[in-house]
C-alpha cells in the first residue's frame, strides 16, 4: 500500500504549487500538512515524495519562462560555438546558474542525513519560519532595488544561489525568502530578485527532484500519488507564479513577514500542546 494515498497527494500537490515560489517556506509547508494529516515527515519515502512533486512546480517555471530560457540556451549555446557572442549578458548568466548550483549540489549530497533526519523536525521548521522572516524584512528594508535583473553579476548569482543552502539545511527557513533576501541586500529591485529567484531554482530543484525518485517509489509512494501529486502542483504554481510577479511590482514582502511569523508561531503552539508530532 502507498505510504501517501492520492487524496493526500493532491493535497500536498496544492500546497507544494502555491508555497514553492512564494517566500514562505513549501518545505515548511509540506512538513505541516503531512504532520496534520499523520504522515511521517521524516520518513524516506515521504521526503522522496516531497522532492518530486517539486518537479511539477518546476515545469510550471518552465513553461512560463520559456521564451527568456529558450533566449539564455541559445545565446549559451552560440557563446559555446562562437567567442564573439560570448560578451552577451544572456551567455554569462547561463554559466553564472551552473555555477551558483554547484554549492547547494555539493552540500545537498554531503548533509543529506542530516536533511532527512534531524533536521527534518516540525521544531526546526517552526524556528526557521520566524528566523527566516527577520532576514527577510531587514533584507526589504536595506536593499535599495535600484539594480535590474541586466545588471546582474557573477558575484550576485554565486551569493543568492548560495543562500539557498540555508533552506535545504533548515526547512522553514524557504529557499525563495533565501534568495530574494539575499537579491535584496545586494540592491536588486524586488522583480529582478525573484526572477533570480526561479532562474537558479530550475537547476537545484530539478536534479532533487530527479535524484529522489528512485527513494520515492522504492520505498513506499505509488506511481499514481507521484503523478497525482507533480500535475497538481504543476497548475497550481503556475499560477502561483504570475500572482507573485504581479504583486512585488508593486509591494513590499511585509505580507509575507507577517504571515511566516504567525505560522511559526502557530507551530510552536500545536508541537507544545501535543496536538501535533514533531
Amino acid at each position: 500500500m502507498s505510504a501517501i494515498s492520492i487524496g493526500q497527494a493532491a493535497v500536498l500537490g496544492v500546497v507544494e504549487g502555491i508555497t514553492e515560489f512564494l517566500p514562505v517556506s513549501s518545505t515548511g509547508h509540506l512538513k505541516i500538512t503531512e504532520g496534520l494529516m499523520g504522515i511521517p515527515v521524516d520518513d524516506t519515502s515521504v521526503v522522496g515524495f516531497t522532492a518530486v512533486i517539486q518537479v511539477g512546480a518546476i515545469a510550471a517555471v518552465l513553461v512560463y519562462f520559456f521564451k527568456d530560457i529558450v533566449r539564455i540556451v541559445s545565446a549559451w549555446g552560440r557563446g559555446i560555438l562562437n567567442r564573439e557572442e560570448r560578451h552577451h549578458h544572456d551567455y554569462k548568466f547561463a554559466w553564472w546558474v551552473i555555477y551558483a548550483t554547484i554549492p547547494i549540489v555539493a552540500v545537498g549530497l554531503a548533509a543529506k542525513p542530516l536533511v532527512e533526519g534531524p533536521l527534518a523536525s516540525l521544531w526546526v521548521v517552526a524556528g526557521s519560519l520566524i528566523v527566516g522572516s527577520g532576514v527577510m524584512w531587514a533584507a526589504d528594508q536595506m536593499g535599495r532595488h535600484k539594480r535590474g535583473e541586466d545588471d546582474t553579476s557573477l558575484k550576485d548569482a554565486m551569493l543568492v544561489g548560495s543562500s539557498q543552502i540555508l533552506a535545504l539545511l533548515f526547512p522553514g527557513f524557504s529557499r525563495s525568502g533565501a534568495t530574494m533576501s539575499t537579491a535584496l541586500i545586494l540592491d536588486l529591485d524586488r522583480v529582478a530578485a525573484t526572477r533570480l529567484s526561479f532562474f537558479l531554482g530550475i537547476p537545484a530543484l530539478t536534479g532533487a527532484g530527479l535524484y529522489e525518485l528512485k527513494d520515492a517509489v522504492g520505498a513506499g509512494v505509488g506511481a499514481v500519488p507521484l503523478l497525482v501529486g507533480t500535475v497538481v502542483s504543476f497548475i497550481v504554481a503556475y499560477a502561483s507564479i504570475a500572482w507573485l510577479l504581479k504583486f512585488v511590482a508593486k509591494h513590499s514582502f511585509n505580507a509575507f513577514v507577517i504571515y511566516r511569523i504567525a505560522v511559526g508561531l502557530l507551530l510552536f503552539g500545536l508541537l507544545a500542546s501535543g496536538a501535533l508530532n514533531a
